[in-house]
């Protein structure tokens, strides 16, 4: 897997396609590797035309770890921030947009499409608002402006999510994989389920290839510190698109919805059935979603010329 040197740290990050093609930047959710981006959804975009890019967060996968700074007590800062007293994580997301910033121009990209799913989501909202200049459009999938107020995660959601940042044997690789499929469907798509033996498989690969609660907790540190971005939200100028899950238990729909009223001119797209997650059986919707989108045509009066039959 290929590394580069940006913001003083190593990222890891893979390419699909035609590096002349239109870029686009795919940036996922919190504790997510770059693999987990659905290999169809990717081979989709390229098919399309587009050049893909995909990256590990700082703290993920083969990218720098911060286990200098420890593990947060995420309970004793979920109380700080209902007293509304600061939380000091390790970074924050403006450091992991600035990552994004520095993958691009390693790269040689100028501008670039962002597709961000939750946390990614975040941070690429702060890359469209700080960095005009370097984003041609922005996707905010199943994410947040991290306005105060908003719902948060169901009860069955939240404890799934700590179970797995808790294992009770960290060691025991099994139960590690059983926490994982255990979040999925809690957080997946109920009218999309994706089959266990999947979710298994998925999770196993993941823990071959990184294992590393202490830099998802430091991640998750990062979102609960992140200030409100609905005024930075407003001055976002370039095309966007936010695509929200109905029945998303994580991230509740009302945020999605939130963000699309912030965003001057943007377009919201609620998907019924849809959780958390990237269901195979939405790719084909969600790939034509995107690609209008980025050729600025969201009035589609024609079928995308990947999914034309032969």
């Amino acid at each position: 897997m290929p590394t580069l040197t940006t913001n003083g740290i190593r990222i890891a990050f893979d390419t699909a396609g035609d590096a002349k093609s239109t870029p686009v930047l795919l940036l996922h959710d919190l504790g997510m590797q770059l693999t987990a981006w659905p290999e169809e959804f990717v081979d989709g975009l390229v098919e399309l035309g587009f050049y893909v890019i995909r990256f590990d967060h700082r703290d993920c996968g083969l990218s720098s770890k911060f286990d200098r700074a420890g593990k947060p007590n995420l309970a004793w800062s979920w109380i700080k921030s209902r007293l509304k007293l600061p939380l000091r994580p390790a970074y924050g997301l403006d450091d992991m947009a600035t990552d994004a910033l520095g993958v691009l121009s390693a790269l040689g990209v100028a501008r670039a499409h962002l597709v961000g799913v939750s946390m990614g989501g975040m941070v690429a909202q702060l890359l469209a608002a700080r960095h005009p200049q370097r984003v041609l459009s922005l996707a905010s999938i199943m994410s947040s402006s991290s306005r105060r107020g908003l719902p948060g995660p169901t009860e069955p959601a939240r404890q799934a999510l700590q179970a797995l940042l808790r294992p009770a044997n960290p060691n025991d690789a099994e139960a590690i994989v059983d926490g994982s499929v255990a979040l999925w469907q809690a957080i997946g798509s109920p009218a999309y389920p994706t089959p266990e033996k999947q979710l298994r498989r998925r999770a196993a690969r993941a823990l071959r290839r990184c294992y590393c609660p202490a830099g998802m907790a430091r991640q998750m540190l990062a979102v609960a510190a992140a200030p409100d971005r609905s005024a930075l939200l407003q001055s976002i100028a370039v095309p966007t698109l936010v695509i929200h899950g109905a029945c998303d238990p994580l991230v509740p729909p009302d945020c999605g919805a939130d963000t699309a009223a912030q965003v001057p001119g943007a377009r919201f797209e609620l998907i019924e059935g849809m959780g958390h997650d990237l269901p195979a059986q939405l790719n084909e919707r969600l790939l034509t979603l995107i690609d209008f989108h980025a050729r600025g045509k969201m009035a589609p009066d024609s079928t995308p010329r990947l999914f034309v039959k032969q």
